[in-house]
């Protein structure tokens, strides 16, 4: 449907005398095995093909422009094999020899737009932490990080005499190289020498990877020849953390690096098993974060736009990944199309996953206030709200409930029956049904704030008759949800199923769900990304910070004490022992439960987005601190200026702190009640504070307790 160009400058490579441009081209998506759980090779092409113009002016004013044709010559490249999943295959002897013209390929220039995305490039150059000899006798870097780019290295040897560089994320708990879990992906490098000393690094493919496993070396292995090279979308940060805990920061880290790792042009689920693949729900569930820490709105625009194309052919349905490779490796075996309607896996429509199209263009208008951005991405709203209505009432009898199709439900949480059901212990056409009712709301304010009245009014009646559809069907007389999971309470809660005068008995059973679990989660990716936030909003943050500071199973420091350096895919990746816990889907590097940092900026610090003042413009300053640490502070570079804000515990008090940026404006939400509070040195009340509009400057408030906090988690 559209194939981007890039533009680049190239007069600083231009040398007196004769000049020669030479294109090499890899298969890269475009004609890779790709595709899970099948892979296809070529599923967009078999032969990469180059097209380019070079356009001169001299200095005489004169110009001169030339073009790719037949004159141009084509040679056999080094690379002599680069695949996305399985590596490079390189014989550094070849010299092209550039003598066979280069043949011609009529393809559909109509396609061809000017690149829309962010640029990838490579962001930070990491030596070895330490070289090691395992317990099977192999050579094994370590470069400390799990990350996604690839590797440099040096070598001198004999012409002819070929080395294999493999590449995984951890060891065995016996200290040995493990790539199980890159199930069918190869991610190896084959590369023949020349003769003497020379430097390779891919050129058209990327690794996930901490450790390198060297075989048959010729030489001395010493660490200042290896340097791993981290790539992705060059997005600016624009988000920093930090707390009193270090286990803690560590965490955070993880989660930039997550999505370092898996934002290269698409978000990826992950950088190095036989997937890589724009899962949609994973982008959907760490979108907010993803905007708190870098600034997102060309890459994602990017993908909405690709996912837009997607829904067009599927009468709105969103893929599961984008671009949707699932559809084509299908069509490419031979296999029946699935049916919408059927609890049975396919390639589109699913919930959750599907309501990306409508939750992360929301986001980036929260985040950017941009409402052109906003305007352009109404339609992938439109089309996946009417796609949901569709389903409703062509085959849920009209009930304003999503009781049909497959969904993946809160996939992989810890509360279903079965050794690895992976959909999750609450009823999937619950969470199904709530998301109807968000993107129905979702869509609604965009037709607001666009201007389109008479679609508000529509959506905005979807969403209302689908909240009493939902609350009819799951809730029982006494006020409490008959779907009794942390998930479903995660849900009611943050969607507002419930009245709020129905709140506080919600709050209650949430806290007692998790108490029944000795205050552990058992959420999957659903329940998860909100979990934290819900249990602020409901009063308990208590109960939030005790969640983010488990230190065992499960739990995201769980993780950090078993030396992740990312997030996992699944919260027992690895256990206690070290042993990884399964081989078929195992990630170490997959981003979505890195989604508590929206909640570490939000509600730890404080930096709550408001609607009402979107792009930052105003903020809602709403700290939630709690003994058990000193400090936490966060840092975001919005699009209105750069906001700080944080907390910190000392003799008996709390000290907050807020800097506005200019002609931004912030309310204060205190924590508890009954305090006594100083803003900039100046005694004030707890009314004056809740009324005070804090504009740009600096501000300290100290709030001193004068009775008992109010409610478990204040």
């Amino acid at each position: 449907k559209r194939l981007q160009y890039q533009t680049y400058d190239v007069t600083n490579l231009l040398s007196d005398g004769e000049n020669k441009i030479e294109i090499g081209a890899g298969h890269g998506w475009f004609a890779s095995r790709i595709g899970t759980p099948k892979t296809v090779t070529g599923i967009y092409g078999t032969y990469p093909a180059v097209i380019a113009v070079l356009k001169t002016e001299y200095t005489d004013g004169s110009d001169e422009t030339i073009c790719t044709d037949d004159t141009w010559k084509a040679a056999r490249s080094e690379v002599l094999v680069s695949q996305i999943y399985d590596g490079e295959t390189v014989d550094a002897r070849i010299i092209p020899q550039f003598s066979e013209n280069a043949r011609i390929f009529n393809a559909d220039r109509s396609i061809l737009i000017p690149d829309e995305g962010e640029d990838i490039i490579e962001t930070e150059r990491i030596a070895p932490r330490s070289i090691i000899h395992t317990p099977a006798g192999e050579t094994v870097i370590d470069f400390g990080q799990n990350l996604t780019g690839c590797l440099e290295f040096n070598v001198t040897g004999k012409a002819g005499h070929t080395v294999y560089v493999g590449h995984a994320e951890i060891l065995d708990k016996n200290g040995n190289f493990y790539t199980e879990n890159y199930r069918s992906a190869k991610a190896l490098i084959t590369y023949t020498l020349k003769e003497g000393s020379q430097t390779y690094k891919a050129r058209y493919t990327f690794y996930g990877f901490r450790y390198v496993r060297l075989t048959d070396w010729p030489e001395e292995v010493k660490p200042e020849n290896f340097t791993a090279i981290v790539i992705h979308s060059d997005m600016k940060r624009t988000g920093w953390f930090k707390c009193g805990n270090g286990k803690v920061n560590r965490l955070f880290e993880n989660v930039i690096w997550g999505q370092r790792g898996n934002f290269l042009d698409v978000p990826t689920d992950c950088p190095q098993r036989d997937e890589r693949l724009g899962w949609t729900g994973d982008a959907q569930i760490f979108s907010a974060a993803a905007c708190y820490h870098m600034e997102t709105p060309e890459f994602f625009r990017k993908y909405l736009k690709d996912m837009a194309f997607e829904q067009k052919e599927k009468g709105g349905a969103v893929p599961y990944v984008v671009p949707d490779v699932l559809t084509l490796a299908r069509q490419m075996n031979g296999e029946p199309e699935f049916h919408l309607e059927e609890d049975l896996w396919g390639e589109a429509g699913a919930s959750v996953w599907g309501d990306a199209a409508t939750i992360i263009p929301w986001n980036l208008y929260e985040f950017y206030g941009n409402p052109a951005l906003l305007k352009e991405q109404y339609q992938n709203m439109k089309q996946w709200t009417d796609f949901i209505i569709h389903m409703d009432e062509t085959f849920c009898q009209g009930k304003r409930l999503w009781t049909c199709g497959f969904h993946f439900g809160d996939w992989l949480s810890l509360d279903a029956e079965g050794e690895d059901n992976r959909e999750g212990g609450t009823d999937k056409h619950l969470v199904a049904s709530v998301y109807y009712m968000n993107s129905a709301r979702l869509t609604a304010k965009a037709a607001e704030i666009l201007g389109k009245e008479e679609e508000r009014q529509y959506y905005q009646q979807i969403a209302g008759e689908v909240r009493e559809a939902v609350r009819s069907q799951f809730m029982a007389e006494d006020g409490s949800l008959k779907v009794n999971t942390q998930t479903a309470y995660v849900l009611g809660i943050h969607f507002q199923v419930f009245n709020p005068d129905e709140m506080e008995q919600a709050a209650r059973r949430l806290s007692e769900l998790l108490e029944k679990n000795q205050d552990h989660l058992l959420t999957g990716f659903v329940g998860t990304g909100y979990l934290c936030q819900t249990l602020s909003q409901a009063g308990l943050t208590k109960k939030a910070y005790t969640l983010l500071l488990n230190e065992d199973y499960p739990g995201w420091l769980y993780e950090v004490n078993l030396g992740a350096t990312t997030i996992w895919e699944r919260w027992n990746s690895l256990l206690p022992d070290g042993t990884i816990s399964s081989t078929g889907m195992n990630s170490l590097n997959h981003y979505a439960y890195g989604a508590v940092a929206e909640w570490m900026y939000q509600d730890m610090c404080g930096m709550k987005r408001q609607e009402e003042g979107p792009g930052f413009k105003r903020m809602i300053f709403a700290p939630k601190s709690d003994e058990r640490l000193a400090f936490a502070e966060g840092q975001y570079d919005s699009v209105s200026g750069l906001w700080k804000a944080g907390w910190k515990r000392e003799e008996g008090k709390v000290i907050y702190t807020l800097e506005v940026p200019f002609d931004c404006s912030a309310g204060f939400e205190p924590e508890g009640s009954g305090r006594r509070f100083r803003v900039n040195g100046k005694e004030t009340s707890e009314r004056e504070v809740r009324e005070m509009v804090f504009s740009a400057g600096s501000y300290v408030i100290e709030a001193e307790e004068t009775a008992s906090e109010e409610g478990e988690g204040r």
